[in-house]
């Protein structure tokens, strides 16, 4: 039987159902306290921690650098400090102990036992048989890792080698774009789509001095107004990164093809939207002020 390949913005919303219920234990308090358990207590050290342990005890230069938009010298205050505290493979089995805690209190019980889980993690799973490792270094930590066991965990798991696999792309586009880690960022929130300034200066170690000298130079070559809105060729910009992104990612959802990237769609927006419902994500997450 041939296997249609789906469009590429069918691709991409796939992954965007997906990433969004991967990023959800970034906000949960859950992975707060199991790695405090384990003695990494400030909340960039386990941010850090956490994405980072699949690469092993690194330091700071190769989060900096696979992390792409976090501020280096915020990024070198935690790590490699942060593997004195605890192991990578102590950080990895509390994360596991965090995701089975969150999507088990945002999805309940009946969703994460559910005969469309199963499904939903070997349709995930299906999908990631045909990523790269070539040049992405995230996903390829990642995909060292086993596959749990656990039908949730396991949808949490391939979820997160598609998110990397998209992601460590993604850098690869924004350098050739000629944007550094910070303006990437000011013009994905000019979208409308990216995190608020409040959540980049308090997440990222990026001053708002930094945040308006990036927003300068932007403007400097038209991509942005004064008002701090794209122009007509920042958003071509960004169109153009997106449509580039989408062509580094579209092996895994060509491999699943339509049908499957349609039922995978599907069941994760179903997951997404209650764990929205459960309160999932702070309610200034998303802004352009």
């Amino acid at each position: 039987m041939t296997t249609v390949a789906p469009d590429p913005r069918a691709g991409r919303h796939c992954h965007s159902t997906l990433n969004s219920l991967h990023a959800t234990h970034y906000f949960s308090p859950d992975v707060g306290r199991e790695l405090g358990a384990i003695g990494v207590t400030h909340p960039r050290a386990v941010n850090f921690a956490v994405r980072a342990a699949a690469l092993g005890p690194v330091g700071a230069g190769a989060v900096t650098a696979t992390f792409y938009n976090y501020k280096h010298t915020l990024v070198a205050r935690y790590v490699p400090a942060v593997w004195e505290s605890a192991t990578p493979e102590q950080v990895l089995a509390a994360r596991t102990r965090a995701v089975d805690s969150t999507l088990r209190r945002q999805l309940g019980a009946d969703v994460v036992a559910s005969a469309e889980m199963a499904e939903a993690a070997r349709l995930a799973l299906r999908a990631t048989e045909a990523c790269s490792r070539s040049a992405r270094p995230l996903y390829s930590a990642h995909a060292d890792l086993p596959v749990p066991e656990e039908p949730h965990l396991a949808y949490w798991h391939a979820a997160t080698l598609l998110r990397e696999h998209r992601g460590d792309g993604h850098l690869a586009v924004l350098m050739a774009a000629g944007l550094d880690g910070l303006e990437a960022m000011v013009t994905h929130t000019a979208t409308g789509k990216g995190m608020s300034p409040k959540w980049v200066l308090d997440t990222r170690g990026w001053s708002r001095e930094d945040w308006d000298a990036a927003a300068g130079r932007l403007r400097e070559r038209g991509l942005l107004d004064e008002d701090g809105e794209l122009t007509e060729q920042g958003r071509a910009l960004r169109q153009e990164i997106e449509r580039e992104t989408d062509r580094l990612d579209r092996a895994p959802y060509a491999h699943l093809g339509a049908e499957g990237v349609a039922r995978l769609t599907e069941l994760g927006t179903g997951f997404v939207r209650t764990a929205l419902a459960a309160g999932a994500f702070p309610a200034d997450l998303l802004a352009r002020r």
